[in-house]
């Protein structure tokens, strides 16, 4: 056979890492995609290569993440994704390293959350805004912070033994000072002391939580530990980055899926069923094929249609949420998450105060008039897994807010924050919201921590995720069933860039280049570019730099 001349193949591979990239958002992202394309980690061998061929409906946090797991091993996997670019659906703010703000839940979970969160931060470091979280339990809860303590301790412990275990697990700073406490004495003192502009010291931290916070409406100890903030816009930016590293990964946003069908077999031999998906993108009048090995289903809170498709019963229900965006200068600087305690789905739900740089910040108010909503939580019923949500908040989700509403409930966020702030009460709001529909396996709406249903039989899989921190779990557990299918091989060796976190991407790109990507996103969605940025990032020594 004639092979074709060397600049027939770099034609033809020009044209190939065209169209991989062709529904890609931005040409800065297309440009590293261009520049710094590999086929996988290093340590992965070509014989350790399958062709195996991956769809993976949805470009959420879950989707995103195990769409580069599977890339990072040389495995030809697509991702589609409805919106423009990907990890752009339910309201985060906050890397739950340690679960404090669920009294509800078990310890187990809590820590299974903190080594979560550890694993998730190595892979997306550049997302997070290192700064210290308050928990306050107001004066008219019936709980006291003592009673938070034995769990504290055992997350200390548990954060000492991954430290043990892997020097680099040291990302939320010093075990010892995981979480400490403050006294009222202590809050009065530093309520009277200068605030300065760039907290380095816990105590510099707490003075604009001592000068701001109402002192007499909360109960003592306050708690303060290292659960920092993890910004959406940063992590969306992360993700495309790092799957444009990939040759292997293929990412279609602005792509909508339409069906998915087991091919019929043509042979005898027991081989495993394949996937056609048909799918069409919203600058085409025409609908494409792809036909895969391997379907993955991390589709988020509209997961159960998929189900549907596949022939598939589950139980599940999905709540629709909003975080309101606010304007607020009053603080005096750099001012840390505040958190006060309260029974969710009450009038005297949890309140959140998530801050951003130059003044913004996200509230959630676990009340039904704010974050939450009376007719908000659908579940799945006889005839189908997916839980039908109200069409007004179906039409949020596809088309926007209804301006009156969003504004109104903005303003009560506001109102509800200014009980434990007063200063509070003069932030404005800002026409916008984070919000969308999360889905919550099973039928337990105090779940936190879940991972993948897997169907072997039928090469498919599931991937719902309560907490965006479960993601790179649930990754690992696609992997260890391509492992078993022998989709990949059994070869140590292969998969050390995920034992130690040796991620490509990670080499090729820095704060920088995700804060540029991430404000592009930002303002795509309507957002203050300022939300794109944080105030303190984790340098590659684990070492927190303004």
């Amino acid at each position: 056979m004639k092979l074709p001349p060397l600049v027939h193949i770099l034609q033809v591979k020009a044209i190939v890492t065209k169209e991989i990239n062709r529904y890609m958002t931005h040409p800065y992202i297309k440009r590293f995609a261009h520049n710094t394309q590999v086929t996988g980690e290093p340590e992965v061998k070509p014989s350790a290569q399958p062709k195996t061929r991956v769809g993976i409906l949805g470009g959420g946090t879950a989707g995103a993440t195990i769409a580069i797991r599977l890339a990072a091993l040389g495995i030809h996997t697509t991702i589609f994704e409805k919106k423009k670019s990907l990890i752009d659906g339910p309201p985060m703010c906050h890397l739950h390293a340690g679960g404090n703000l669920y009294r509800e839940i078990p310890d187990e979970d809590c820590i299974d959350l903190l080594k979560q969160c550890i694993d998730i931060l190595r892979l997306y470091p550049y997302t997070i805004d290192v700064r210290p979280t308050v928990f306050a339990v107001p004066t008219r809860d019936d709980d006291s912070p003592d009673d938070l303590l034995p769990r504290l301790n055992k997350i200390t412990n548990a954060y000492k033994e991954l430290v043990e275990q892997d020097p680099n697990n040291k990302v939320l700073g010093e075990p010892n000072n995981y979480y400490q406490l403050y006294s009222h004495e202590q809050m009065i003192a530093l309520s009277k002391k200068e605030q300065v502009s760039e907290p380095k010291t816990l105590d510099e931290w707490m003075i604009p939580v001592a000068k701001h916070l109402n002192l007499n409406k909360v109960k003592y100890p306050l708690i303060v530990a290292q659960e920092y903030g993890w910004n959406i816009f940063r992590l969306s930016a992360s993700a495309q980055l790092a799957l444009a590293q990939y040759e292997h990964a293929n990412v279609l946003t602005s792509t909508e899926v339409k069906q998915v069908s087991q091919v019929e077999q043509t042979s005898a031999n027991n081989q495993s069923p394949t996937w056609k998906i048909e799918y069409q993108n919203n600058q085409s009048d025409s609908t494409q094929t792809l036909e895969v090995d391997y379907l993955i289903n991390a589709c988020g809170f509209q997961t159960g249609i998929v189900d549907d498709m596949v022939g598939v019963e589950a139980k599940r229900m999905v709540e629709f949420k909003a975080s309101y965006i606010t304007h607020w200068q009053g603080a005096g600087g750099q001012i840390p998450e505040i958190i006060i305690y309260g029974n969710r789905g009450t009038p005297e739900g949890m309140a959140q105060l998530t801050p951003y740089p130059n003044g913004y910040y996200q509230i959630h108010g676990m009340t039904n008039s704010i974050t939450l909503f009376n007719d908000g939580l659908a579940d799945t019923n006889e005839q189908s897994a997916q839980p039908q949500l109200p069409a007004k908040y179906l039409n949020y989700i596809n088309n926007g807010w209804d301006q009156q509403v969003l504004k109104a409930r903005s303003q009560k966020a506001i109102d509800y924050v200014a009980e434990f702030v007063p200063a509070f009460k003069n932030a404005n709001t800002q026409n916008n919201a984070l919000f969308g529909g999360q889905q919550i396996p099973g039928e337990d709406d105090t779940l936190r921590v879940a991972d993948v249903s897997l169907y072997s039989h039928i090469s498919y899989a599931r991937a719902e995720n309560v907490k965006a921190s479960s993601t790179l779990i649930a990754a690992d557990e696609i992997v260890a069933e391509f492992t078993k299918l022998g989709l990949i091989s059994d070869d140590a060796h292969i998969k050390e860039h995920r034992t130690h976190h040796q991620w490509t991407y990670l080499q090729q790109h820095n704060h920088a280049d995700i804060t540029k990507v991430a404000q592009l996103l930002a303002k795509e969605r309507g957002f203050p570019t300022d939300m794109a940025t944080i105030n303190n990032c984790i340098t590659s020594s684990g070492i927190t730099s303004n």
